[in-house]
């Protein structure tokens, strides 16, 4: 049955039969996907506050100019704002790159740390890229820790128990994402955006991350913030309730979403990741160098070419997402708590990757 005729179907497990169509590893008709680089049907142009970010701070970020900026909404989803890939050539490599030797190092947080002493998780890193650099093709391989990596947090981290952020589990945000997302939120009129919880999720081509909401932020009124890299994936935007189809889009390399407003609390899931659309190893994007000229206070650091080598081919059949959130408003507290310490633990990997419901799962086969 085509994804058409089961969006016409709604009823109760319309976003379930739509998620497990795209999942299906032999799913062809894409046709009714949402391709943002030829927008069209339900696209249209949203307006970016331009002059609210400087062409000097956007640059510092990796960003282009936001005048250069094409920015779309979908009818029916207001709040909804899809930026294809506004990204300075080379610059895309450092949020890669950060994604993996730096964000997941200690005090942050990841789904290594649950299953595995500490002193083994400090520098995830480093005991993987000679196996990374010498892996071939073959699945048979033993995979590197980097490739069990799942997911890390940053700034307030999420406890997978209690389904809530806390004052007292907590690090520090890192300086450079938080300017990247203060520079994005502003320019899409939020201006003030704090950037103080950070997920990184990692997908292969065989992950999924199931159907969800995400509730747990304090203050709904300030936007989340998603930024893809390397293969591209299939995105299912829903409605409030699950028994409303969702509208099924395509998200490349250097792509940013922000769900505001109307569609801060809509369902979401990613049902598959597929290989980049230019048939190529790695989308042409990151294969641009960066410049040798940056600019003062500019936050991209250079890659080495070993370094970049790594996360190349890591990216080879790799997607990396990371969603900013602001979890308090100005002056906002967290209520008092009773009986928790703040950390909880995450469901093990066997129990695959959930993160703000029962229904959210980052999983290696099967919906």
């Amino acid at each position: 049955m085509a994804a058409a005729a089961l969006t016409r179907e709604g009823g109760e497990d319309a976003f379930r039969r739509l998620f497990r169509f795209y999942r299906q590893r032999d799913a062809s008709d894409l046709r009714g996907v949402v391709d943002f680089s030829v927008p069209g049907g339900q696209v249209f142009r949203s307006q970016l506050s331009i002059s609210s970010v400087s062409d000097q701070d956007a640059c510092r970020a990796g960003l282009q100019p936001v005048s250069q900026w094409k920015a779309y909404g979908l009818n029916g989803y207001p709040g909804f704002i899809f930026i294809p890939n506004p990204f300075l050539p080379g610059c895309q490599r450092h949020w890669v790159k950060q994604c993996l030797k730096l964000y997941p190092q200690k005090p942050n947080v990841c789904n290594l740390d649950l299953h595995m002493a500490p002193e083994k998780t400090i520098d995830l890193w480093g005991q993987s890229k000679e196996q990374l650099k010498r892996k071939g093709s073959s699945k048979r391989e033993p995979r590197s820790l980097l490739e069990k990596l799942r997911w890390v947090t940053l700034g307030y981290h999420y406890n997978w128990d209690t389904k809530k952020y806390s004052a007292n589990h907590h690090t520090p945000f890192p300086s450079d994402l938080a300017f990247l997302s203060e520079q994005v939120a502003t320019a899409c009129g939020f201006r003030g955006f704090q950037a103080q919880a950070g997920i990184l999720n990692y997908y292969h081509f065989d992950s999924s991350l199931g159907i969800h909401v995400d509730e747990s932020e304090l203050d709904h009124s300030r936007p989340l913030l998603s930024f893809s890299f390397g293969q591209s994936s299939i995105f299912l935007l829903g409605g409030l309730k699950r028994e409303e189809a969702p509208t099924a889009m395509f998200m490349h390399s250097g792509d940013i979403m922000v769900m505001s407003g109307f569609s801060r609390l809509l369902h979401h899931a990613v049902p598959r990741v597929l290989p980049n659309p230019e048939g190529t190893a790695l989308p042409s994007c990151l294969d641009q160098a960066l410049s040798s000229d940056l600019p003062v206070g500019s936050v991209i650091e250079h890659s080495s070419d070993e370094d970049w080598q790594i996360c190349a081919k890591y990216l080879q059949s790799s997607r990396i997402n990371m969603t900013i959130r602001q979890v308090l408003a100005e002056g906002q507290k967290f209520p008092e708590e009773s009986g928790t310490n703040g950390k909880g633990q995450a469901p093990s990997e066997d129990s695959h990757h959930q993160e703000n419901s029962r229904a959210k799962r980052h999983k290696p086969n099967t919906d």
